[in-house]
């Protein structure tokens, strides 16, 4: 899964060059589990906008509207899309979304398996650390707040990815199945409410990563090295 930087006590002192091989960051799963679903997302991203373009509404019988929907009715350009027609899409989406389960899967049984969830959920706790973590980054905040392993919005962007992930990916089946999983269909309120939420969980993705890229580049590039080698070194090292 997506990788967030790691901010440390020390945010606001100037980088200083070490020849230590850095601390141990990521597991060679969590490295190969986050390239995989670069890849796989943009293309089930690039796909699903494929098939959207066969139906580009969201509603129910007698026209009653489902939800805000500002690209209703308008096709997104051909580069951003994966399959060529509705066929062609519909056979890429499926297929990288097996993909995308199975290292999702992974992930969450490799946090199981190591106890590494235990400083990466969000906590009720984590509420006001997080408002404290959110004023530095505004800079209305000079000192950076104490912090764990992992500070209190990097917690929540982790937890919040995984429940993403979920819904993406039970939405999903909803309306791939819709009714060898009736059950599953109805809990989201029917196919159409399904196909909708299914689409929100695609913008909330890419919000995501638009954020989660601009902040590896801002705030620790050093990060990026990390999430390919295993090993960090830069400004915020661990506090384990």
């Amino acid at each position: 899964m997506t990788a967030v930087p790691v901010p440390g006590p020390a945010a606001d002192a100037p980088a200083t060059p070490s020849t230590s091989p850095g601390v141990r960051r990521h597991h060679w799963l969590v490295r190969l589990t986050h390239w995989l679903n670069a890849i796989v997302l943009t293309g089930l991203i690039a796909s699903g906008l494929q098939i959207y373009g066969a139906y580009a509404r969201f509603g129910l019988k007698g026209g009653m509207r489902i939800g805000p929907n500002p690209f209703e009715g308008h096709a997104f350009p051909a580069w951003t899309r994966l399959g060529g027609w509705l066929a062609g899409g519909l056979n890429w989406h499926f297929a990288l979304g097996w993909f995308f389960i199975a290292s999702g899967l992974a992930y969450v049984a490799y946090l199981a398996i190591s106890g590494e969830w235990r400083s990466l959920l969000f906590r009720p706790r984590d509420i006001g650390p997080a408002i404290q973590m959110q004023l530095y980054y505004l800079g209305l905040r000079k000192a950076h707040p104490p912090q764990g392993k992992h500070n209190a919005l990097q917690k929540g962007a982790y937890t919040f990815i995984v429940a993403l992930g979920t819904l993406s990916a039970l939405t999903g089946v909803a309306i791939y199945k819709p009714i060898q999983f009736h059950w599953l269909t109805a809990l989201f309120g029917g196919y159409e409410f399904a196909r909708y939420w299914h689409f929100v969980a695609v913008w909330l993705f890419v919000a995501f990563t638009l954020a989660h890229v601009i902040l590896v580049f801002t705030v620790d590039p050093a990060s990026l090295r990390a999430m390919l080698t295993g090993r960090y070194r830069g400004r915020f090292p661990s506090h384990d």
